[in-house]
């Protein structure tokens, strides 16, 4: 038994370190997308890049994000996560300070490298193994839903912090701003980033146990917990889920961008667009994770899939006119109730796939080296379908992409709800 269920433990602790990993899952992550994500349209003119550019330094992070989780899996079954989530965030924070110089192309897509290191091979998989260890047997909706929900809240409320304080930046009307004030602005926002990601650094050194409660599982780096989990055909379906699912949140990078191409609206209004399906994300993981405690993680990741697919089938098929904003903030709500569901889910239909804790780490490797393929591809991809056709074209062509991984991703939660056992309790003790 976990000592985080031990009598002597309180709920105050293991409240605390719920948090602790909330804080650092999302922290990780602040500097290399989601300032990108909220102020896509001034980075690139302050950066002086296209869209294919910027998709260029994703792409990078996504190629040694490949291999960072293959070595980042089975120190997660060697290492206790507190150290190794430790130095990921300080680190990663110290990535930061070379974006406030506004770096070249080429130097951006170093950062991006680095960033691949710091916030996959260091952070990924012992984040992942932590939070499968909170939830136990019987919570593994809740704990996932709970991780992936708080990230969002967290996202949610710095996003609208950052909005905040980037339009007080800028002059009254956000649309005179020069591009010096714009860049001056911008900075100013990359460094209270800096600042959050190195502060949840100290939070989690305090609020997480030196030693995991499960100990170091394995002796050594081998490739016994690789080779376990490439038999079993759950852990390549959730592999696709993943894919699928990662394709639908990675098109949300597009939703400031559409409303300001497509609806007209200034940067500082199409900021906060983008911020608004943030919102939903906290409602949709925690929600998600909750149902599919009591009816399967497989069920409710077809129905998540089934909302994506709705949605971005209506931002792909041109009927979004430039004035409907209402219609168009519906449009990305429904989308982002399934993208957002299907982040609280990932992980949780781990336990439904019979992968034993032991080999969590190397698990989450596996998953993870297919499942986030999408960091390769998508960025370049939608930079080169809204180049090659600028305006509200472009932007279809991307969902026409998300509509047809969703679909995908909806066959698969199908297959895996089948294949999937819910009582694993004997597969476990074997591990």
């Amino acid at each position: 038994m976990s000592d985080l269920d031990a009598p002597s433990t309180t709920s105050m602790l293991r409240a605390l370190r719920l948090v602790a990993l909330i804080a650092a899952g999302e922290a990780a992550f602040l500097l290399p997308f989601l300032l990108a994500r909220i102020f896509r349209p001034t980075l690139l003119d302050v950066f002086g890049i296209t869209n294919l550019e910027l998709g260029s330094a994703y792409a990078a992070y996504g190629l040694v994000a490949m291999l960072a989780y293959l070595v980042g899996g089975p120190l997660a079954d060697r290492f206790p996560p507190r150290g190794m989530l430790l130095t990921a965030l300080l680190l990663t924070a110290a990535g930061g300070l070379f974006l406030v110089d506004v770096p070249s192309l080429h130097r951006l897509v170093a950062l991006y490298v680095y960033w691949g290191v710091t916030t996959i091979a260091l952070f990924w998989a012992p984040l992942i193994k932590a939070t499968r260890d909170w939830g136990g047997r019987t919570s593994q909706g809740r704990a996932f839903g709970l991780l992936d929900g708080g990230r969002g809240l967290l996202a949610a409320a710095t996003g609208s912090l950052l909005v905040t304080v980037f339009a007080l930046l800028l002059p009254v009307d956000p649309a005179t701003a020069s591009l010096a004030e714009r860049a001056a602005a911008l900075e100013r926002v990359i460094i209270l980033l800096i600042a959050i990601t190195a502060g949840i650094a100290v939070l989690l050194r305090f609020a997480l146990p030196a030693e995991s409660s499960r100990g170091a599982s394995v002796r050594g780096l081998g490739l016994e917990g690789l080779e376990r989990c490439i038999r079993l055909p759950t852990v390549w379906l959730q592999a696709l889920v993943i894919l699928c699912a990662y394709v639908g949140f990675r098109s949300i990078d597009d939703f400031s961008l559409y409303a300001r191409d497509v609806l007209g609206l200034n940067e500082v209004d199409a900021a906060r667009v983008g911020v608004v399906s943030l919102w939903v994300r906290p409602v949709a993981a925690v929600g998600a994770g909750f149902l599919a405690d009591r009816f399967g993680a497989a069920r409710m990741s077809f129905i998540s899939f089934v909302l994506i697919a709705a949605g971005s089938t209506a931002l792909a098929s041109g009927g979004m006119p430039g004035s409907s904003l209402m219609l168009y903030l519906l449009t990305i709500g429904c989308s982002s109730l399934g993208i957002f569901g299907l982040r609280g889910l990932y992980f949780a239909i781990m336990r439904e796939g019979r992968v034993p804790m032991a080999f969590t780490g190397s698990a989450v490797g596996f998953v993870s080296l297919i499942g986030y393929t999408p960091d390769v591809f998508m960025a370049p991809l939608m930079g080169f379908l809204i180049d090659r056709s600028p305006g509200a074209a472009g932007h279809q062509h991307v969902f026409v992409v998300v509509t047809g991984f969703a679909l995908v991703g909806l066959a698969a939660s199908l297959a895996f709800g089948k294949l999937g056992v819910r009582s694993v309790g004997e597969e476990e003790t074997k591990g």
